[in-house]
């Protein structure tokens, strides 16, 4: 059997491509693909997550007028987009390789056709030997639809692509027990996907970023679930992917241990569309203990208490028990309509598959 390149979903954040003064980093950002460069022909596969479009087209332009965070952050991401695209083509170009833009939308990730559409279209790209870059279409996202920041949209692109590893590189070294700058706090090297990290990580954002470490956690456990293993790293350190592969006890680091028993890319999928549930299910105790269960279980019309909304067959739903609580979301195998006037039936098929149910660790 062919044994295929390892796949590495690497994740640079704005601080990491930035300087102080807001402008691009063009030394960090030539390191880094030169070790992208050095991974490619030693047969890895790379999906690279850039942040810094925003950064980037803020430094181009002096603009005096006031405009609303929306409005502002479109129309410096329309210009710093194509300045760091650029960017990279030139460096990528150096080393004899191609790359090529992804821009994608939280959207894109909410249909199923548009979903395996993206994905089509990256495999390719990693086929033929070109990196895909992507990052959110800022110009066309809508507030509500935002990616919660580029940690968000890495952990989704790592599940769709059904990568060995995430690699989020920051400006600090990992995971630190209290405030990374504090006396006595200390790096943890690793974390496992249930630990509870709330009580000692600052909360903080970057200064150009959206994100923190708190969402970097809670995206790097939720991905460790799934069975992919997480690193947060720095970015600024010299060498730091070929290290992080090569000499990996030697560097700083934080790794998320991916679970052993990871979840089928149907799953993966479903375990990440909770923003697009069309509608929200209530079920009773007993169909409560059967997902809950240790045994593989299909959510029966029997177990269902109420439906709230409106949705078509196949369409995202969100699961609840009688207390309000979230216990999962599942595609559903009616509509809305269907499945009110066979609620409490026996005997009918499920609502939600097993094959198509993703329930909360």
């Amino acid at each position: 059997m062919i044994h295929l390149p390892k796949r590495i979903t690497i994740k640079i954040g704005s601080n990491v491509l930035t300087r102080d003064d807001g402008t691009t980093d063009i030394t960090r950002m030539s390191a880094l693909v030169d070790q992208i460069a050095t991974l490619i022909k030693k047969g890895f596969q790379i999906v690279l997550i850039s942040s810094g479009a925003v950064a980037s087209g803020r430094s181009e332009l002096n603009i005096t007028q006031k405009l609303d965070p929306l409005s502002e952050r479109q129309m410096y991401s329309a210009i710093g987009q194509a300045k760091l695209m650029y960017r990279y083509y030139e460096l990528f170009r150096d080393h004899g390789l191609h790359c090529g833009q992804i821009l994608t939308t939280k959207e894109n990730f909410s249909d199923r056709q548009h979903y395996l559409t993206q994905k089509h279209c990256i495999e390719t790209m990693l086929a033929h030997q070109i990196t895909p870059i992507v990052n959110e279409n800022d110009t066309v996202s809508v507030t509500e639809l935002m990616f919660t920041d580029n940690d968000e949209l890495s952990g989704l692109m790592a599940a769709m692509v059904d990568a060995d590893s995430l690699f989020i590189l920051s400006n600090i070294d990992g995971v630190y027990d209290g405030s990374p700058s504090a006396l006595g706090s200390t790096l943890i090297p690793e974390i496992q996907s249930h630990e509870d990290l709330s009580s000692f990580i600052v909360s903080t954002r970057s200064s150009f970023g959206r994100g923190g470490m708190l969402t970097k956690c809670h995206f790097a456990q939720q991905m460790a679930e799934e069975g992919i293993g997480v690193i947060i790293a720095n970015g600024k350190r010299e060498n730091i992917l070929l290290d992080l592969i090569y000499k990996n006890k030697e560097v700083p680091h934080t790794h998320f241990i991916p679970a052993v028993k990871g979840l089928n890319p149907i799953k993966r999928w479903i375990a990440h569309a909770d923003d697009f549930a069309k509608g929200i299910v209530t079920i009773n105790q007993g169909a409560k203990e059967a997902l809950l269960g240790d045994k593989a279980s299909s959510l029966l019309l029997v177990g269902v208490a109420s439906i709230q909304g409106d949705f078509e067959k196949d369409d995202i739903i969100s699961l609840e028990d009688e207390e309000g609580s979230s216990l999962g979301v599942g595609r559903s195998g009616y509509s809305s309509d269907e499945a009110r006037l066979l609620i409490g039936q026996h005997n009918e098929r499920p609502l939600v598959h097993y094959d198509y149910l993703y329930v909360n660790p």
